[in-house]
């Protein structure tokens, strides 16, 4: 697996297209920290499997560190995926590089480190330059701290804007996107119970182009509103086959998941 990827990244490299000619996917198939159903989440690897599977967008989580390295992590400390508990923003690069982050999935999953190797944490520009090889799949960036600027300074100073998109539930990180680079769309994530009226109300004033609710929250009249409204409707996050169709056959036009062949899968069918 990782030669096929290695040799078509590779092949990638050689047609760099100009902004203009990209020939983005567009399937609604958000692949949710990467292919986090077959590889450690937030990863190099499953980064690449959820190009291959065919997700138009990949979805990552970003903060910086003590030394104002982006780097790719869900959480506040490494408790959860790593075999060392450390506090991200508190600790230097070099220091969260020590970690093995594919612990948790290895533990899991119940495979051995041969079947399941060692991972590091990745920084943002790593995964940016790995996109930026092909021009099928984008990626949406999660902020989950203030680092909106420092992350839209990165994306300006590699010149992927084509590549890129935001989300999160965080109004102020989203609206900051927005006013440092207008081209680049956000998804912005809401509740279960959030008052969608008022929500297409400001998606609309601060120019976002979608809105993506908890997939218990979801009604067919929602969808309705907000794509009256000329905003995508999304889900977060799905892994099961019959809830997939369930949004699908209400209209959802983007589904957030882990299992991105799954769901790719059924819309196919």
């Amino acid at each position: 697996m990782k030669f096929v990827c290695a040799l078509l990244f590779a092949l990638n490299l050689l047609t760099v297209l100009p902004a203009e000619e990209h020939s983005f996917l567009k399937n609604g198939v958000t692949a949710h920290r990467g292919n986090s159903v077959a590889w450690p989440e937030n990863t190099i690897p499953a980064f690449e499997s959820g190009i291959l599977a065919g997700a138009d967008w990949l979805e990552l989580d970003i903060f910086l560190t003590k030394d104002g390295k982006l780097v790719v992590t869900h959480d506040k400390t490494t408790k959860r995926v790593g075999d060392q508990n450390r506090d991200v923003a508190d600790s230097t690069y070099a220091e969260l590089k020590t970690i093995d982050v594919a612990t948790d999935f290895r533990r899991r999953k119940q495979l051995t480190k041969t079947e399941c190797p060692p991972q590091q944490m990745p920084l943002l520009e790593e995964v940016l330059l790995l996109v930026k090889q092909q021009h099928k799949t984008r990626v949406s960036l999660q902020p989950k701290a203030d680092c909106v600027k420092e992350a839209v300074a990165l994306v300006k100073r590699l010149k992927m804007e084509p590549w890129v998109g935001f989300n999160d539930g965080n109004l102020k990180y989203m609206t900051q996107v927005k006013q440092l680079a207008p081209e680049i769309p956000v998804f912005w994530d809401r509740g279960a119970d959030t008052d969608i009226a008022a929500d297409i109300k400001i998606a609309r004033q601060r120019g976002f182009e979608a809105l993506v609710l908890h997939y218990s929250g979801i009604t067919p009249e929602k969808v309705q509103q907000i794509k009256a409204a000329g905003l995508e409707p999304g889900a977060w996050t799905v892994n099961d086959p019959d809830l997939m169709q369930q949004l699908l056959k209400q209209g959802v036009e983007r589904i957030y998941t882990d299992d991105p062949s799954l769901l790719l899968g059924l819309k196919n069918q």
